[in-house]
């Protein structure tokens, strides 16, 4: 195999993998970057936020009055994970979420909880939910000295819950509260650094304004049968109403109403910070709170922004390495890979036709050698060249019959004469 076939191989197989690499490029960029930009399935998190507020002293309600504890320390905890189903499409995520007071230990503290399970869509982030798949449920509350299993109750969802999605937008977003049971805007606000992170920041309010003034407060959905915690009847002595006769039975209605700020990694759609003014109470006249269940805001800790945010930076690593690093990089190979095979084939052509032309001079096709006619040329086929060839005849010397000319005049003499008997022949 001669040099320019050689250089022809190779600028192909250089092209080919040029090629190659720039195929596997475009679908790293398009389809592979589409299926890794997904919520994962491994997600176990326990945020918590701490904060203060005025909550009811839960001991208070066997007694004559309701006792409403001001500038109570109080924790809100919140632990995700991933339940069944969870596959390539969907995954489903159970929240549960507490209230309690830190300076109370154990129940004695709690003050309010909920277990909060629904479906998403991995991609778009929002629930999957339709008449007969609600996406959604609710653990129903047990008494402390209940041992039955827990039940859920079904609860369509709709909008996000939890996460935002990936690449999240400036602009508002449906955000599911599973306390109303119902989606509310979040609306973007402004761009925020949160530990270095370039975040997103949304603001959600139920029953609030803009201003954080009571305007249209939910009405309490129970998750007991018979309502018994979204309708209360006590004496006007237990509510502390002083214009009323004491031993009167009066009917206050349980609120809700909140004002949530949330920081979103806007590549992951990760919350890495939460926000949140809430209000629970109980009142006639909805605008005009009269005994408060737990009236707080909390704030996520440092130690879960920190672990938020680092799960972001990873979430960010992975769709980039994938959707821009590996994409990059297999393109700047393909181009280099093209242009070197393309190069290799141009000088290929000289060569070749350097070899054609040694070709053409050697007349009966032969190679004439792989560096450039150094190599021997072929005798021609039949018997060797001695072996056939005439041998060349010498004529004889014929003798000389005549008298040599006499010497010029000008030319001196022989100082000798041939022997008049010898035989010149």
């Amino acid at each position: 195999m001669n040099r320019a076939v050689m250089m022809r191989i190779a600028a192909c197989a250089v092209m080919g993998l040029g090629a190659a690499l720039l195929i596997a490029a475009l679908l790293l960029s398009t389809y592979t970057s589409g299926k890794i930009a997904k919520i994962p399935l491994d997600i176990e998190v326990t945020l918590i936020s701490n904060g203060s507020g005025a909550a009811l002293d839960p001991e208070s309600l066997g007694g004559e009055h309701a006792v409403v504890d001001q500038d109570v320390p109080l924790v809100d905890q919140q632990q995700i994970g991933v339940e069944a189903p969870a596959n390539a499409d969907v995954v489903t995520l159970q929240a549960g979420s507490s209230l309690r007071r830190a300076d109370r230990q154990k129940d004695s503290g709690l003050l309010l909880a909920i277990v909060d399970t629904v479906t998403l869509n991995r991609t778009t982030a929002e629930a999957i939910s339709d008449d007969t798949h609600p996406g959604g449920s609710v653990q129903r509350p047990r008494n402390y000295d209940d041992d039955t299993p827990p039940t859920n109750i079904a609860l369509p969802h709709e909008g996000l819950s939890y996460r935002f999605p990936f690449d999240t937008q400036k602009q508002s977003y449906q955000f599911f509260d599973p306390i109303a049971q119902k989606a509310y805007e979040a609306n973007y606000e402004a761009q925020d650094d949160v530990n270095g992170l370039t975040t997103y920041r949304f603001v959600q309010n139920v029953g609030y304004d803009p201003d954080g003034s009571l305007s249209e407060p939910v009405r309490y959905p129970s998750l007991y049968g018979h309502d018994e915690d979204g309708e209360i009847s006590a004496p006007a002595r237990m509510w502390h109403i002083e214009d009323a006769d004491p031993d009167e039975d009066i009917t206050m209605v349980r609120y809700y109403a909140a004002q949530r700020t949330m920081w979103v990694d806007p590549v992951s759609g990760t919350i890495v910070k939460t926000k949140v003014h809430a209000n629970h109470y109980y009142a006639r006249d909805p605008l005009k709170p009269e005994v408060a269940l737990a009236d707080y805001t909390v704030t996520s800790s440092e130690e879960t922004v920190e672990a938020q945010v680092n799960a972001a930076r990873n979430e960010r690593d992975r769709v980039a390495l994938w959707s821009r690093v590996l994409p990059i990089t297999f393109t700047a190979a393909g181009l280099i890979c093209l242009i070197g095979g393309i190069l290799v084939g141009w000088f290929s052509l000289p060569a070749e036709s350097a070899l054609g032309r040694r070709w053409r001079d050697s007349g009966d096709g032969a190679d004439t050698g792989f560096f450039g006619g150094f190599a021997p040329k072929a005798p021609p086929p039949g018997p060797a060249p001695g072996a056939e060839a005439e041998t060349e005849k010498m004529p004889a010397q014929r003798p000389q019959l005549d008298p040599p000319a006499a010497p010029s005049e000008s030319r001196p003499a022989d100082r000798g004469t041939a022997d008049p008997g010898s035989d010149p022949a």
